[in-house]
């Protein structure tokens, strides 16, 4: 594939499962040898389900939640994605109990491609910053 058409890709990933919800489009881009590099909490597995359970818990905690693309690089197989994420915390996340409080935080993704599909993903995220626009912890 073209780094365009990867970059396509990711566009399709972030457009149907951040901003429309759909889990089931990780049965179609997600490569059953999906490998997940990114430390995730306890329990969430590192293979093709990492980013279902990833983002229904996201989804269930910040139904509201939302991603702008404000980069994309493409190269090769590997396509960067550095996003803004917003939403309400309306339900529990990771154990804490809904705050009702808005965050927005910076968000890069790093995700290699193979035969049309993901094949892994790195990432990191303003985890802080979410906590402190939860009231979780001090500014």
């Amino acid at each position: 594939m073209s780094t365009e058409q990867n970059k396509a890709l990711i566009h399709q990933f972030v457009e149907e499962l951040i901003k429309q919800g759909n889990l089931d489009i990780i049965d179609e881009i997600v490569s059953p040898d999906f490998v997940e590099h990114e430390a995730l909490p306890p329990g969430i597995p590192l293979d093709r389900e990492a980013p279902r359970a990833m983002f229904g818990m996201l989804l269930g905690a910040f139904p509201d939640l939302h991603a702008t693309i404000e980069h994309l690089i493409a190269e090769d197989d590997k396509v960067v994605a550095y996003m803004t994420w917003t939403g309400t915390q309306e339900g529990e996340f990771m154990g804490i109990p809904p705050t009702g409080k808005r965050m927005s935080i910076n968000v890069m993704d790093i995700f290699g491609i193979a035969g049309g599909q993901i094949v892994d993903h790195w990432g990191v995220s303003d985890m802080m910053t979410m906590m402190q626009q939860l009231g979780l912890m001090p500014e």
